[in-house]
């Protein structure tokens, strides 16, 4: 296949491979079509805003494989990943994705537990006496 282009996107836990191949716009998530992956329609608008914002929609079948995080990870991830293949595909694409912010990687993450604490930040309940 000569015409691929790949993208890894990250979020959170998530980690997605992404494989942008021409055809019909067709979207495979971890060998299942993207409706059945996912039940929420704004996670299938929020990983296809890419390519319409691009004019991409239906030029190109994306194949996926994302492991890690929950939905809403995952969907982030999908669309990191989607965005940086576009960028390969053509770099007219990159500043019309700039601006939009998807390929700017989400650096937000967990905080860590801290000894002495129930959770990152809730405390033991505090009394005086």
């Amino acid at each position: 296949m000569a015409n691929q282009f790949q993208g890894t996107g990250r979020r959170k836990k998530s980690v997605a491979r992404v494989r942008l191949v021409p055809g019909t716009g067709e979207i495979v998530v971890n060998k299942r079509p993207v409706d059945e992956y996912f039940n929420l329609e704004i996670q299938i608008q929020e990983i296809k805003r890419p390519l319409e914002i691009t004019g991409n929609l239906g030029a190109f079948d994306v194949f996926v494989n994302v492991h890690g995080g929950g939905f809403t990870g995952q969907t982030g991830a999908i669309r990191h990943g989607i965005s940086r293949a576009l960028v390969k595909a053509s770099e007219d694409n990159k500043a019309k994705l700039k601006s939009a912010g998807y390929l700017t990687r989400d650096p937000r993450m967990k905080e860590r537990k801290k000894y002495g604490f129930k959770k990152a930040r809730k405390s033991p309940q505090f009394s005086k006496r």
